[in-house]
């Protein structure tokens, strides 16, 4: 991921470049010139590659701008001025290092929003939340936005599914269980894994649902200048076991459609080929604040601004929520009684 500094200066007046999600190109923070990232001709970003458990899968080191979070242990990359001295993921402090060793990536989709945008959707997430307690408003106002170039992999794979399970169905006035077992194939693609342990699940669904592969566009360094982006640290072999997880939830889920029964005790076994991954980057804004000292976390889709987030609660009012409740239902069923309905 290492580039020349001298590639991001502004051709103009020599100045420092960053991306422009507003522009979609680099803009130069003295003279405001925007210039045309070209993305290379020869590069496909919808390029796979086919996973061979024979052939070693080697990270390679190299001098970088490599800065180490203290407090989680996060590395981020960032080309061109470092905007931040404080962790994207956890809001800890970062120190620089000279060398970073992890896998290059082979496609990313830019950011897309801009940082208002970031915000607005996160003021809007805030003020939707129930039972929030006084003050929720200010303490978010009151965070830093980090942004962040997170790595994923994406993963095709066949899987020939044999399985087994019971159901319950009616013979005569009883109702017995039965066994059924079969067999099925069925094909993932593009299946979005996080290729670090500091993607959290709320990290996750904040891409999740906006990643689009058909707008991958091949990696340049231009598109995360003035923006943290962790490398690929993990090998392929640690993607596939992270795979698993969501692997089997989908698996599960075409069973129970294969079978068109209500299966329980559900077991099967897979036989896996044809697997092949792209590393990819993709970017998030993620809001750190406080509120009673204690840290939460409101994630944006760099995309299309899809918002998710943690917050605190105010356990009276959510115990007057329950009250209003409780006191409306006896209120629907003193009603009813009254009427004389059923």
């Amino acid at each position: 991921m290492a580039v020349a500094q001298t590639d991001l200066r502004c051709t103009a007046c020599g100045g420092q470049c960053a991306y422009s999600p507003r522009e979609g190109a680099l803009v130069c923070d003295s003279c405001g010139t925007a210039h045309e990232i070209i993305d290379d001709a020869r590069a496909d970003p919808a390029a796979e590659t086919a996973y061979r458990a024979t052939v070693p899968d080697v990270p390679v080191a190299e001098r970088s701008h490599a800065h180490r979070c203290t407090a989680c242990g996060g590395s981020v990359i960032i080309e061109g001025a470092a905007l931040s001295e404080r962790c994207s993921y956890c809001n800890g402090p970062l120190v620089r290092t000279l060398e970073d060793v992890g896998y290059p990536a082979m496609a990313l989709i830019p950011f897309q929003i801009v940082e208002d945008i970031a915000w607005q959707n996160a003021r809007a997430w805030i003020a939707k939340r129930l039972a929030a307690p006084a003050g929720l408003a200010a303490s978010m106002e009151a965070g830093r936005m980090a942004t962040l170039y997170a790595p994923f992999f994406t993963f095709d794979s066949t899987e020939l599914v044999d399985y087994w399970g019971t159901y319950t169905t009616k013979v005569g006035k009883q109702r017995v269980r039965r066994r059924e077992t079969g067999v099925f194939e069925t094909r993932f693609d593009d299946l979005l894994v996080p290729a670090s342990p500091h993607i959290t699940p709320l990290i996750r669904d904040g891409v999740l649902h906006d990643f689009d592969p058909g707008t991958l566009r091949p990696y340049a360094p231009a598109y995360i200048a003035g923006f943290p982006a962790e490398r690929h640290h993990l090998n392929v072999e640690d993607g596939l076991m992270a795979k698993q997880r969501d692997k089997d939830l989908l698996i599960r889920n075409q069973i129970q459609r294969h079978s068109r029964r209500r299966l329980s005790n559900i077991g099967y076994n897979t036989a896996t080929s044809g697997v092949r991954y792209r590393r990819i980057l993709l970017p998030v804004y993620i809001l750190h604040y406080e509120h009673g000292a204690k840290a939460y976390k409101v994630v944006t889709c760099g995309l299309h601004g899809k918002t998710f987030g943690e917050r605190p609660f105010d356990h009276r009012k959510l115990f007057g929520y329950a009250a209003t409740i409780s006191a409306a239902a006896v209120l629907v069923g003193l009603l009813y009684g009254l009427a004389g309905l059923p």
